[in-house]
């Protein structure tokens, strides 16, 4: 049992995002040891550093929790440490010293591509990066990413709007093309996240869009003049800045020009047809063509294949059979098909476990309820005398070093968070953060220096 006269368990936890956080907290009140151990030196994971920069009650909000759970003395921290073969430790090498049991929260890290012709040109990214870049994660913080003046944004999602705003209020470009596979009833937006770019909004293109594509609406069901009442506002874009949104669109090719960079997006018209109950895209054929500076693919994510789990299209592989227990235990554990069996006493919650689907209150759910799993797989394990828990953790510190792999402690956070906030001082702002490790580095070394 957890705390059987005296007893404990010692879990680790991959990833130091909100399901990783949330599902220790969950574990610490169970009386169990949790070893945290983070890619990132700070911890966050998306509430640091994909959430947009400038929702300071949020991000706030966020950090004092986080900075909760952290203080709990049974939880030890162990930032900028990578998991998978090559990294700072394999997951072999965390069985091997014998944990009590693996919770995989590491989000979603791959990153997911078309597969279409062209998409190696200069000046085509993928969404979850240049968030990273402008969110000061390095190393994309410290990677140029040129987007020129006309800029095509692939998906119809919360992180598009989230880009649209950063090209638009903080770049200047002067053109952002929304392309999207479906119509605009299929938006995966919220209305109250497009308020930050709808001033940019082409009103009088979005009319002709909707206009142009109207029969294939009204072929799969939809009402045109209530989608143009929906969409078409009377507000008219600043003259050197706009938005707007091309409708049953599949990218079907990205063109370079002669430097290698994006000239251009050809793409697949697509019909709109009922299937199932749902409206699906069907492509048609017909081609068009969009002169471009830049693609930005706003598509989802995919799991990091890296880390050593069974892996199949994009995700950790689970069972495809669901176990007695609510929840169920299954949909938690990674799955062997080569062997036909779940892996015993590794997890996955959050985004490792469902690639980006939702956001912090999501992930917080799904790391809640993993950890009723893990709490109930634990009580039926015996737990470890103190001594012995403790060599766990000792034996991961001598693995790192053997490892030649450093690592960040909660107090070395601290001590970065403080140096963080005397230059947001001096610069008369809410935040400032260091955009290398280097820096991050260095001045966590003079702290402990001095």
């Amino acid at each position: 049992m957890a705390d059987d006269q005296g007893k404990r368990h010692v879990v680790v936890v991959i990833g130091a995002g909100p399901a990783g956080l949330y599902g220790a907290r969950k574990l610490t009140e169970a009386g169990h040891a949790v070893v945290l151990l983070n890619r990132d030196i700070k911890p966050g994971g998306l509430a640091e550093y994909g959430i947009f920069f400038d929702k300071e009650k949020m991000k706030e909000g966020l950090r004092k929790q986080f900075k909760r759970i952290l203080s709990d003395p049974r939880l030890f921290y162990f930032g900028h440490v990578t998991v998978g073969q090559g990294k700072a430790v394999t997951l072999e090498e965390l069985k091997k010293i014998g944990f009590s049991a693996i919770v995989v929260s590491a989000g979603a890290q791959g990153t997911k591509r078309l597969g279409i012709t062209g998409e190696d040109c200069l000046g085509v990214y993928h969404a979850k990066d240049v968030v990273y870049h402008y969110n000061k994660l390095p190393p994309f913080s410290e990677r140029p990413y040129e987007v020129g003046d006309r800029v095509a944004i692939i998906g119809m999602g919360n992180v598009m709007v989230d880009v649209a705003n950063w090209l638009l209020n903080y770049k200047k470009v002067s053109e952002v093309t929304v392309v999207a596979r479906r119509g605009p009833k299929e938006k995966a937006y919220d209305d109250n996240e497009f308020e930050v770019v709808e001033q940019y909004l082409d009103n009088e293109d979005m009319r002709r869009e909707i206009q142009k594509i109207g029969p294939r609406l009204e072929a799969a069901g939809q009402n045109v003049e209530e989608i143009l009442k929906t969409f078409v506002k009377e507000t008219t874009p600043p003259p050197d800045c706009r938005l707007r949104f091309r409708y049953l669109w599949s990218p079907h090719q990205v063109i370079g020009n002669s430097q290698g960079r994006v000239g251009a997006l050809e793409v697949e018209e697509n019909d709109l047809v009922l299937q199932d109950g749902r409206t699906v895209a069907k492509g048609t054929g017909r081609l068009s063509r969009i002169d471009l500076d830049c693609v930005i693919y706003a598509i989802g994510d995919q799991v990091d294949s890296a880390i050593g789990l069974p892996f199949s299209r994009g995700a950790f592989v689970t069972s495809p059979e669901k176990a007695a227990g609510n929840p169920s235990p299954s949909l938690y554990q990674p799955y062997d098909p080569a062997t036909g069996k779940v892996l015993e006493g590794i997890y996955l919650v959050g985004w490792s476990r469902n690639a980006s689907v939702g956001l912090v209150g999501v992930a917080k759910k799904d790391a809640e309820t993993g950890m009723r799993v893990v709490n109930d797989y634990l009580a039926s394990k015996e737990g470890f005398a103190p001594a012995v828990a403790d060599q766990k953790i000792e034996a991961l510190v001598r693995t790192l070093e053997q490892n030649r792999a450093s690592f960040i402690s909660k107090s070395d956070i601290e001590a970065l968070e403080a140096v963080e906030k005397e230059e947001a001082r001096k610069r008369n702002t809410w935040e400032y953060k260091f955009s290398s490790d280097e820096e991050m580095l260095s001045v966590i070394a003079a702290r402990k220096a001095a």
